[in-house]
């Protein structure tokens, strides 16, 4: 257990907002436990845990995430717990990541900005283009900007008791130096190399949250806890119990891969964990439970049929993922299927825990609680637009160069850097984008066109640009991987036992099984 009280490198203006913020909390809420003999009809602070999921596709669970699309669940992995949190909670069927990859997703999640605001739109060191690419890719930071406020720093600021457990992967900066109180410090990927019997670290993180959330219901704290895992993302590992119970199970058609499937069903089984522990602590009825994946599933895996393409791309199956919410005020049972991008979920957990505005400057997301308890509202942002930008060439396959993509209304237009083109997809009707209607509706796809470039202009989005030493005749057979995120040999297998903070010698001493560190 570490402690960091250094926050030298923060502007003011961000320390006077957090002041501010906690300010106006303290004012405007009650004690979260009233006092002895004193009566009160008042509720507390709720409390929030965000759990994320890595690379899970929209149809990677066996819920059905559309209410008319039958193949919007999986044909062969079993999540039975996160049946009961949709069950009682509420499904976002347009629900979006802010990025096909994690790094800028995370980052989003965290400052309610976009990946193309804050300059980090893609994974992994900038590099010079290969001679066969196009154009050259936009630069992009891998390292959350210090002057940047986090949702963990305004709750914090506003009397919670914060905490950040799993994949970071936001630069060596970790959480304790944005925000939170109680953290596994500046992980990456191959912190979750760990195999059975804590296959991904799923049970370590559980087990970490679960006495954090514990130790502050104790001493009567309202709390946030994120539970970020590295499952379901490369290497694949589970299991061995799990996968035993496979073995009889019939294969599905889209989805087939066994080891995958028995990291999903372990991934849920965590989920179940934090679902007790939440109802032995006896504070289900004023705690928000929200699930959701940082990007789509990587087709090889796992293809997101009926969404096109995956991880790496701004085509449905990279950006379109399951969200989950259950909490006080949640209509249980229910879909919404208004557009709803990861960046909304900071000012609704704001809202959540009765922080007044000013949000941030340059907040893009709108709070989605509205939502929660009717489905006639929409969600309210400053931009009527939803832009998604990743202007670098993804994992490799068809698809995956420099694009970027913007939503307005039921249509959504994708721009293809390398060539300029622009494809215009109807995606109420056709959500597997099979329907370029760019060429029957060529005004409504300028029109987009020009919202879309407005847009990155007024964020200052890094922009790709033509490559001068491009030469089309170069061999594609030598050509490697184009990016994104990669592993080096051997990498992520070093911990197979059910024990502490990953790599706590890095970071300091561990306390002791499952404490985290403390900032």
């Amino acid at each position: 257990m570490i402690t960091n009280n250094s926050k030298e490198h923060k502007s003011m203006k961000r320390r006077e907002f957090i002041k501010l913020t906690a300010l106006s909390v303290v004012t405007a809420s009650v004690p979260a436990v009233p006092l002895l003999g004193e009566k009160t009809t008042q509720q507390p602070r709720p409390n929030i845990v965000f759990i994320l999921s890595d690379d899970q596709g929209w149809n990677g669970l066996s819920i059905q995430m559309h209410p008319y699309i039958p193949n919007s669940k999986s044909d062969y992995y079993h999540t039975p717990n996160l049946e009961r949190l949709a069950r009682e909670g509420l499904r976002f069927s347009d629900a979006y990541a802010p990025a096909p990859m994690c790094t800028p997703s995370r980052a989003s999640f965290l400052t309610g900005k976009s990946p193309a605001q804050l300059g980090m739109t893609n994974v992994g060191r900038n590099r010079k283009p290969w001679v066969w690419e196009k154009v050259e890719q936009a630069p992009s930071t891998n390292t959350l900007p210090p002057d940047e406020t986090t949702i963990g720093e305004v709750l914090r600021g506003a009397g919670y008791a914060t905490a950040y457990f799993g994949k970071w992967h936001l630069g060596t900066a970790g959480p304790g130096e944005h925000g939170f109180d109680v953290h596994d410090g500046p992980t990456d990927n191959e912190d979750g190399g760990a195999a059975d019997p804590n296959p991904k670290d799923i049970f370590g993180i559980t087990e970490r949250g679960s006495n954090f959330m514990e130790k502050n219901v104790k001493e009567g704290r309202p709390f946030y806890l994120q539970l970020w895992h590295y499952a379901v993302h490369g290497p694949l590992l589970s299991r061995k119990e799990t996968e035993e119970a496979l073995a009889d199970r019939p294969k599905g058609e889209i989805h087939s891969n066994p080891i995958f499937a028995a990291m999903t069903e372990d991934l849920d089984a965590g989920v179940g964990m934090i679902l007790k522990k939440i109802e032995e602590l006896g504070i289900a009825d004023n705690t928000y439970i929200v699930y959701m994946s940082d990007n789509g599933a990587g087709p090889r895996f796992s293809p997101c049929t009926p969404l096109n393409l995956g991880k790496g791309t701004l085509w449905e199956g990279g950006i379109r993922v399951p969200l989950i919410v259950r909490g006080p005020g949640v209509e249980a049972g229910t879909f919404r299927g208004q557009r709803v991008v990861g960046w909304d979920l900071f000012p609704t957990f704001c809202e959540l825990a009765g922080v007044e505005e000013p949000l941030p400057e340059g907040m893009e997301g709108g709070s989605l609680k509205p939502l929660f308890a009717s489905g006639e509202d929409n969600v309210k942002r400053l931009r009527e637009e939803v832009v998604f930008h990743y202007p670098h060439y993804g994992q490799g396959g068809q698809g995956k160069t420099p694009q970027s993509a913007i939503f307005i209304g039921d249509y959504k237009l994708m721009k293809f850097y390398e060539t300029n083109e622009l494809k215009l997809f109807n995606i109420r009707k056709d959500i597997g984008e099979q329907n370029d209607l760019s060429k029957e509706l060529p005004e409504k796809a300028e029109m987009m066109r020009r919202r879309l470039v407005k847009y990155l202009q007024q964020v200052g989005a890094a922009m790709p640009k033509p490559n001068p030493d491009y030469d089309p005749d170069a061999p594609a057979q030598r050509r490697p991987p184009p990016g994104g995120e990669r592993r080096r040999p051997g990498a992520g297998r070093r911990r197979g036992r059910l024990g502490g903070p990953p790599k706590s010698g890095r970071f300091g001493p561990a306390a002791g099984p499952y404490m985290g560190k403390t900032s």
